[in-house]
């Protein structure tokens, strides 16, 4: 989660859920930035999985262009289609189709993602740009996804919970 004072506009206030993090970097997705665009008309095939809301998500700043897919099925029915991330979350193949998924719930799909190069982050994290939370996968659902920032915050416990409560804008606090 990026901390208030991380004025990115790309990252203010966002939640990432992180998908890879290892020695030659890190790459994750924004989830609480629908855009636009509906699912229906832009990757049919997927839109009555869409989750609420059934928008394409901005994934982050990198490879705009590109599509990951994260869903939610039965966490035991691993295919070559759903490969299991964290608890029923998994991403999904595009390519294939909705009725290869055995369980298959709910579909987000992420316009770009976030990346970072190796040690990247872990600078980041260091100088106190990010918070990192244990993961809730209810979160990735989430049918408000523009007040997931404060609703992560306010869940935590100790001094991080006290950003739940920092203003949109601190200077018409």
């Amino acid at each position: 989660m990026a901390v208030p004072a991380l004025r990115d506009p790309n990252f203010d206030r966002s939640v990432i859920f992180m998908l890879e993090h290892g020695p030659e970097g890190a790459l994750g997705v924004v989830i609480n930035r629908p855009s636009e665009l509906p699912v229906a008309g832009t990757i049919d095939d997927w839109a009555a999985f869409a989750a609420v809301p059934t928008n394409v998500f901005i994934g982050g700043p990198v490879s705009p262009s590109s599509v990951i897919a994260l869903a939610t099925a039965d966490p035991d029915s691993a295919t070559s289609h759903w490969t299991p991330v964290f608890a029923d979350i998994g991403t999904i193949d595009l390519e294939g189709q909705p009725s290869q998924i055995p369980g298959l719930r709910s579909v987000r799909l992420f316009a770009g993602y976030a990346g970072w190069q190796s040690g990247q982050l872990e600078g980041e994290l260091s100088t106190g740009s990010w918070l990192v939370v244990d993961a809730v996968s209810e979160d990735l659902l989430d049918p408000e996804p523009k007040s997931l920032w404060w609703r992560v915050l306010g869940r935590q416990t100790g001094p991080i919970n006290r950003l739940a409560n920092y203003p949109e804008d601190p200077w018409v606090n």
